[in-house]
């Protein structure tokens, strides 16, 4: 089984205004999901919360090349990126990981279901 390269980006959320999570899921239903659904190169994203502690974005990558060009591009804009602007400070953690597997379970993944 071969791993993939990863990178994880995450806010902090503590001291954010109330209902910052929820204008962050709808960035990720109106805009951010249409942006990396398809993207070339990217084998996987997925955005998780915790509300009032953390919002992050985990990105896993075809190969180290395409991780380091997005890493790259993102670091250099990410004080003004979208979940910045929305959050109000930049991201705490800008991480390279190793994706080691991925499984997707009997009941399946249905994106759009998140979006209730």
């Amino acid at each position: 089984m071969a791993s993939h390269p990863g990178l994880t980006v995450r806010w902090s959320l503590r001291d954010a205004p109330v209902g910052t999570l929820d204008r962050l899921k709808e960035y990720v239903r109106d805009t951010s999901y249409e942006r990396f659904a398809g993207k070339d190169g990217l084998a996987f994203k997925t955005w998780r919360a915790r509300e009032g502690a953390w919002f992050e974005g985990v990105y896993v990558f075809a190969d180290d090349a395409e991780r380091a060009a997005f890493q790259e591009s993102f670091t250099a804009t990410a004080e003004t990126a979208p979940g910045s602007q929305i959050i109000g400070r930049g991201p705490e953690l800008i991480e390279e990981c190793e994706i080691v597997a991925i499984a997707e379970g009997a009941a399946g993944f249905a994106p759009s279901a998140s979006f209730g």
